[in-house]
């Protein structure tokens, strides 16, 4: 839902089987909606409202993934309100480091994610006492974009041990979430090289990080669940822009598109690097050293520095690779500059999954 909730991808995943980690009432919604089964989404967040509580409440989901004290409290007395048994994960935080940008590192214990695994023995005790909790289970989540098995697996080891500490009171989860994280391939994305000389990392797939998960929690008789979100969606979409302006100062080359942080934020935010490369190729086009800057009144509205590329010019088509994750799920009206629509290509096939804004959807 996070990486992306276009609802026609969402519909597509639902048929596949998929389901959902959700954060609010509209993520839970847009799930509902696209035709995800109840008992497949897990509400997650450390901030959930009291109505969203008791609308989740009302649509069976399969957890809430509880992140205090304080909110097991405040599911607990809606529940009895609603003359319900709240099915809760207690997410714990093991302190781990992911190794991932400090914005999406959420593991670790200066982060506002999850209860202390050290003291959160106490708070499954608590949970299995309340009169409108049902214990389910034990969740917890690491980070995004971790391009290694080793922070996945310490993670596992701390939830064993909690787990079997648990049982030894008498307490049993039925299910460990393991959460997401795992990571994505920015940069061989397409059968061409890079046009730099870039370090290549290649993220662990999905089988590789059960075949190391699977042992250490298997044999504790829990279901296992897992939340990739980026990984599934990441490299299967493209930004398209255009090229409006070059422009040269005395230090750098520009090439000025048409989209802009508002469209694609994880360059300016996080320091992401995406692949760009044109969409008519031209063998003969001689390469340069360019900054990719978008329309938005601030220097940080940029796609790319310093990097090599074709010599592009006015009026050229570029694609902007892997922005199939948190790209419009991040997207803003930043500048008063509506959001770009986004099309569903199969095979030969194409069709527009969710119309180009207007400016007058701005007022």
């Amino acid at each position: 839902m996070k990486a992306n909730n276009n609802p026609a991808v969402l519909r597509l995943f639902a048929e596949l089987g998929a389901g959902a980690d959700v954060v609010s009432r509209g993520e839970l919604t847009m799930a509902l909606k696209a035709g995800m089964a109840p008992q497949k989404i897990v509400f997650a967040g450390v901030g959930k409202r009291d109505d969203e509580i008791a609308f989740a409440l009302g649509k069976d989901i399969l957890a809430f993934n509880v992140e205090s004290e304080q909110e097991l409290e405040v599911i607990n007395r809606i529940a009895l309100q609603m003359k319900r048994k709240a099915p809760v994960n207690i997410r714990v935080n093991p302190d781990i480091n992911s190794r991932s940008h400090p914005y999406i590192s959420t593991g670790m214990s200066k982060n506002k994610f999850g209860i202390a695994i050290g003291k959160s023995e106490k708070v499954f005790e608590k949970a299995a006492a309340l009169p409108g909790i049902r214990l389910l289970g034990v969740h917890s989540h690491i980070g995004s974009q971790i391009l290694s098995v080793n922070p996945f697996v310490e993670s596992a080891r701390s939830l064993r041990r909690l787990v079997l500490n648990l049982q030894k009171k008498g307490i049993r989860p039925e299910l460990i979430d393991i959460g997401g994280g795992l990571g994505v391939d920015y940069i061989q994305v397409i059968d061409e090289p890079p046009y730099e000389a870039i370090e290549i990392e290649m993220p662990p797939t999905p089988k590789e990080l059960m075949q190391t998960v699977l042992p250490v929690l298997g044999d504790l008789g829990c279901r296992i669940i897992f939340e990739p979100g980026r990984f599934l969606t990441a490299n299967g979409g493209v930004l398209l822009t255009r090229v409006l302006y070059r422009k040269e100062t005395e230090q750098k080359k520009f090439a000025i598109v048409d989209a802009g942080m508002n469209d694609l934020i994880r360059p300016s935010l996080y320091g992401a690097y995406h692949r760009i490369v044109p969409v008519q190729k031209n063998p003969a086009q001689k390469r340069t050293t360019l900054d990719v800057v978008g329309p938005i009144c601030e220097s940080g509205d940029f796609f790319a520095k310093d990097r090599p590329l074709p010599d592009i010019q006015r009026g050229d088509l570029l694609a902007v690779l892997s922005a199939g994750a948190y790209a419009y799920t991040l997207a803003s009206v930043y500048n008063g500059r509506p959001r770009a629509p986004e099309v569903l290509v199969d095979a030969g096939s194409f069709s527009v999954v969710r119309a180009r804004e207007k400016t007058e959807d701005l007022v």
